[in-house]
C-alpha cells in the first residue's frame, strides 16, 4: 500500500517558479515508478515527468523539457518537482502518482494505481 500527498501549488504569474513535493508513506522498499501528472479543466489527465526510484528510466513530457526537474530523495520518500518559467497553459491540478513494477515511466494514468489528492497551480499571465 502506497499513499501519496502533494504539496507546494498555488499561484504565480507568468515567468515564475514553483516546487511541489509529494510526500510518499509504503510499507516496503521495493522500487516504483513514480510521476507528476496534470489535469487542466476539460482536458485529459496528463503524464509531465516521471522517475524509476531503482535508477534507469527517466521523462519528460515535450511541453515541460527544459523548464521542469523532477527529483527524488535517497530514502524514496518525497518526490519533488520544480518548475520554472511557468506560463498560463501550465494551469493545472497536479498529481503525484506512483506504481509497481513492472511499470514503464512514460505510462498514461491508467498505468498507475496510486495517486494523491492534487494540488492546485494556477499561472496568470
Amino acid at each position: 500500500q502506497v499513499q501519496l500527498a502533494e504539496s507546494g501549488g498555488g499561484s504565480v504569474q507568468a515567468g515564475g517558479s514553483l516546487r511541489l513535493s509529494c510526500a510518499v508513506s509504503r510499507a516496503s522498499d521495493d522500487d516504483f515508478c513514480m510521476a507528476w501528472f496534470r489535469q487542466a479543466p476539460g482536458k485529459e489527465r496528463e503524464n509531465v515527468a516521471a522517475i524509476y526510484t531503482g535508477g534507469n528510466g527517466l521523462y519528460y513530457a515535450d511541453a515541460v523539457k527544459g523548464r521542469f526537474t523532477i527529483s527524488r530523495d535517497k530514502a524514496k520518500t518525497t518526490l519533488d518537482l520544480q518548475m520554472y518559467m511557468l506560463t498560463p497553459e501550465d494551469t493545472a491540478v497536479y498529481y503525484c502518482a506512483a506504481t509497481s513494477p513492472p511499470c514503464i515511466v512514460y505510462g498514461s494514468a491508467r498505468h498507475y494505481a496510486y495517486w494523491g489528492q492534487g494540488t492546485q497551480v494556477t499561472v496568470s499571465s
